[in-house]
C-alpha cells in the first residue's frame, strides 16, 4: 500500500490523537476520581477534555477540503444525494449509539433478573454524531453555494458566529443568557424535540448537542475547511507545508486573542458551544495541526535517525492508526460498554437488603486498578489507559490489514 501524502498523514495523526483523548476521557475507572484536565468544565471554561469534540469538527472540515473539489464538480442531483446519504448515515449511527442495546434490566426484577425493552418514548435524539452529521451536511451545502471561495466562506463564518451571539442575547434571559435556563436553545430544544428526548445529565432536560448550538458548530467545520484548503495549496506550491507555517501560527494567535477578548461578553462554554469557544478551540487545533505538518519531514524514511525523530515517528504512527478508522473506533467505543453492561451478577446486598449487581468493567476496575496507589485517581487513569491500549491494538490490526470503514 502506498505511503499516505504528508498532508494526509498529518490529518490522520491529528484525528487519531483526538480519538485517543476521547477514549481516555470517556472510560475512567470511576467518574468520582478524575484528574482535573480529564474532566469537563462544570459550565463556563475549557479543559483539555473540552477540546475533543471541537477538534473532531475541525478535522471534519480539514477532510472536507480534500473531497470538496469533487463535490463541487458533481451534478446538483448527485451532490444532494451524496450529502444527504452521508448526513443521514452518520446521524443514524448516532441514534444507534443512543438506543443501544435496545433492552435494559428491569430495576424491580428479582435476583435472576429480567430484560425489558428500553423506553423508546425517552430516546435521546441528538448527540455527538448527530451534530457532526448536521454540521458536515450544512457546511458542504454552504461551500457549494458560495463556490468554495475562501473570502465568502470566512464571511459566512463571521455571520454564523456573530448571528449566534445576537440570538443568545436577543432571545435569552436578559439577566443571564448563558445560564442553563436562560439560554435560548434550552427552550428551543424542549419545544421542537420534546423534553423526553433530551439529555438529562444536568438534572433537567437540556441537550449540550442541541439544535441552536449546531450553528456555531457549522462555522467550526468551515474554519477547518479554510485551514485544510490553505495547507493543501501550500503543499502544491512548495511541496511542503512548513515554509508558510508562520502565517498559520500568527492567525491562530490572533484567533486566540479574539476569543479571549470575546469571552468577557460571551464566555467559553462547550455545552452552549459559544462563538468564543469556537474561536478558542479552533486556534488550538490550528496550532496542533500546524506542528504536525513539518514533523512529517522529520520522521520520513530519509530523515536522519536520531532518538527524538524516532520517538516522534512512533508517537505519530501510534496516533495515525486511530485516525484512519476514527468513526469505527468512536462507534465501537460507545457500543462495547453498553453491551458489557448487560452482563451482570450478584455482588452482595445494599443497605435495604435488596440484591446489588456488578458488571464486567466496574468489576475489572475494582479488582485490578482501584487500589494501585494512595491516590484513587491513579487507578482510574490506569483503567482508562488500559481501555485505550485495547482499542489501539484493534485499530493497529485493522490498519495492518488495510481495513478502513467509511461512510
Amino acid at each position: 500500500m502506498a505511503a499516505p501524502r504528508p498532508r494526509s498523514l498529518a490529518l490522520d495523526v491529528f484525528r487519531g490523537a483526538t480519538v485517543a483523548l476521547m477514549i481516555l476521557v470517556n472510560n475512567p475507572g470511576s467518574w468520582d476520581h478524575l484528574y482535573p484536565p480529564l474532566a469537563h468544565a462544570p459550565w463556563h471554561g475549557c479543559t483539555a477534555t473540552d477540546l475533543v469534540f471541537p477538534f473532531f469538527l475541525f478535522a471534519v472540515g480539514n477532510a472536507l477540503a480534500l473531497v470538496m473539489p469533487r463535490l463541487q464538480q458533481a451534478r446538483p442531483a448527485d451532490f444532494a444525494a451524496t450529502v444527504a446519504r452521508r448526513t443521514l448515515l452518520i446521524f443514524a449511527l448516532g441514534l444507534l449509539l443512543n438506543a443501544f442495546p435496545f433492552v435494559r434490566w428491569d430495576p424491580s426484577s428479582s435476583l435472576a433478573g429480567e430484560l425489558v425493552s428500553r423506553d423508546w418514548g425517552r430516546l435521546r435524539l441528538m448527540g455527538v454524531l448527530q451534530r457532526i452529521a448536521i454540521a458536515w451536511g450544512l457546511a458542504a451545502v454552504l461551500l457549494r453555494a458560495l463556490d468554495a471561495q475562501p473570502r465568502r466562506v470566512l464571511a459566512a463564518v463571521a455571520t454564523l458566529l456573530l448571528g449566534y451571539w445576537w440570538l443568545c442575547v436577543a432571545l435569552g434571559d436578559a439577566a443571564d443568557p448563558y445560564s442553563l435556563e436562560g439560554y435560548f436553545g434550552t427552550a428551543l430544544d424542549r419545544a421542537l424535540l420534546g423534553p423526553a428526548h433530551l439529555y438529562r445529565g444536568e438534572g433537567v432536560p437540556f441537550d449540550p448537542e442541541g439544535l441552536a448550538g449546531t450553528l456555531p458548530a457549522v462555522a467550526q467545520v468551515l474554519l477547518g475547511w479554510c485551514v485544510g484548503g490553505w495547507m493543501n495549496d501550500r503543499l502544491r506550491e512548495h511541496g511542503s507545508a512548513a515554509p508558510p507555517l508562520l502565517r498559520l501560527f500568527v492567525a491562530a494567535t490572533l484567533l486566540l486573542a479574539l476569543a479571549h477578548a470575546w469571552q468577557w461578553t460571551m464566555p467559553l462554554n462547550k455545552k452552549l458551544w459559544t462563538s468564543a469557544y469556537v474561536l478558542h478551540t479552533t486556534a488550538l487545533a490550528m496550532l496542533a495541526l500546524g506542528l504536525l505538518l513539518p514533523a512529517q519531514d522529520a520522521i520520513g524514511d530519509t530523515a536522519p535517525r536520531r532518538w527524538w525523530t524516532g520517538a516522534a515517528a512512533q508517537a505519530s504512527h501510534c496516533c495515525a492508526v486511530f485516525g484512519r478508522n476514527p468513526l469505527f473506533i468512536f462507534v465501537l467505543s460507545g457500543l462495547v460498554p453498553r453491551a458489557l453492561g448487560l452482563l451482570r451478577w450478584a455482588d452482595g446486598v445494599d443497605a435495604s437488603g435488596a440484591p446489588r449487581f456488578i458488571t464486567p468493567l466496574p468489576w475489572l476496575y475494582r479488582s485490578v486498578f482501584a487500589d494501585v496507589g494512595p491516590d484513587p485517581r491513579l487507578g482510574s487513569l490506569l483503567f482508562a489507559l488500559a481501555n485505550l491500549a485495547a482499542y489501539w491494538a484493534l485499530a493497529r490490526w485493522l490498519d495492518r490489514r488495510s481495513l478502513y470503514f467509511k461512510v
